[in-house]
């Protein structure tokens, strides 16, 4: 089970206490009630202040935040990426065509799944391996897919409409793209998994909602486990402003600091605030059960008033290089600081 979603109202910004929402918030005690998920994080987390071979820090290659923006076009002409549909199979293919020319490994993982409505879907989730020899590992991971409804439309004839998915699931799928380019350039100094989960946004509800996070999280191996995970979501808007998700904050606080404090070096400091905002239900939450400390890193705030999220107005105007390029150059300090 997954944290239940509260409905204060259909679309509401705030809740009753104040706290600003993004898409669907959670209750995060849901998490709290599981006993076994503190202990298994805390020792995951422990793990990552504990000093591991890996090569010294190498030369961080350039993001290119055009190519980015190019790879949301390249998604958006297929149609909506729905699992089930031509659009869906069309991405699947370009990903796995593109992944296998640049990385030494790739893993495409696919899987059944029936949804609580009795819809028998084919999911695939991708995983791209650079160094894939290496102990010390991290993750780095999005959702490819997009939602078959535009259920907040402000319009309710347009409720029905396949959302574009422009940020949400194009975004973030363009920013690995583009940081698998980076990879392949400069080797980096220890292992990186990107992951390109399915079935994130099928819903309507939770109950059928982050299925390829769950499969991953399900399927875990203990040899060649990443150390800790980076969750990218809704991070191409051109007004963009990445708090630290409160959920994260709890359960993957070294994480956190981590982009955080690689965000700050990179001169980015203004669009990622140290306030946390949240909780957020997303991939993240699967992985965070499972033991492996991850984090999110998403844009709370889609459009005036959150007006673009789950709408048909999710689209590549919306959208900036500038942006895509910068949580790249984020993902990469990360990276080719050492992790």
């Amino acid at each position: 089970m997954y944290p239940r979603r509260t409905e204060a109202s259909r679309n509401p910004k705030r809740d009753p206490g104040g706290t600003f929402r993004h898409r669907a918030m959670y209750h995060a005690t849901a998490m709290t009630k599981r006993p076994s998920m503190r202990p298994t994080l805390v020792a995951a987390l422990a793990l990552l202040g504990c000093a591991e071979p890996m090569d010294p820090p190498a030369a961080r290659p350039p993001v290119d935040g055009e190519a980015a923006l190019a790879h949301v076009h390249t998604q958006l002409a297929f149609g909506p990426r729905i699992p089930g549909t031509p659009g869906h199979s069309a991405q699947l293919r370009w990903m796995l065509a593109r992944l296998d020319s640049l990385a030494p490994e790739v893993v495409a993982d696919t899987f059944p799944y029936v949804t609580t409505g009795g819809d028998s879907l084919t999911l695939t989730n991708v995983v791209a391996r650079f160094r894939p020899d290496a102990t010390r590992r991290i993750l780095l991971l999005t959702h490819w897919d997009t939602r078959p409804t535009s259920d907040e439309a402000a319009d309710p004839a347009d409720r029905d409409t396949p959302l574009p998915g422009a940020n949400d699931g194009g975004s973030g799928t363009a920013v690995l793209m583009e940081l698998a380019r980076v990879l392949a350039e400069q080797a980096p100094p220890l292992g990186v998994d990107l992951l390109f989960v399915d079935g994130e946004d099928y819903g309507p509800t939770t109950a059928d909602m982050f299925l390829g996070a769950r499969r991953y999280a399900e399927t875990l191996p203990d040899e060649g486990r990443p150390i800790y995970g980076v969750l990218l979501d809704m991070v191409g808007d051109r007004d963009p402003r990445f708090p630290p998700e409160a959920t994260s904050v709890e359960f993957a606080p070294i994480v956190v600091r981590k982009v955080w404090q690689a965000a700050r070096r990179m001169g980015y400091a203004e669009y990622f605030p140290e306030r946390a905002v949240g909780p957020l239900g997303d991939d993240h939450i699967p992985l965070l059960e499972a033991g492996l400390p991850t984090v999110d890193v998403v844009d709370f705030s889609y459009g005036p008033g959150n007006a673009w999220w789950h709408t048909p107005d999710d689209t590549a105007d919306k959208l900036s290089a500038t942006t895509l390029k910068m949580v790249g150059e984020v993902m990469a300090e990360l990276i080719y600081s050492g992790g």
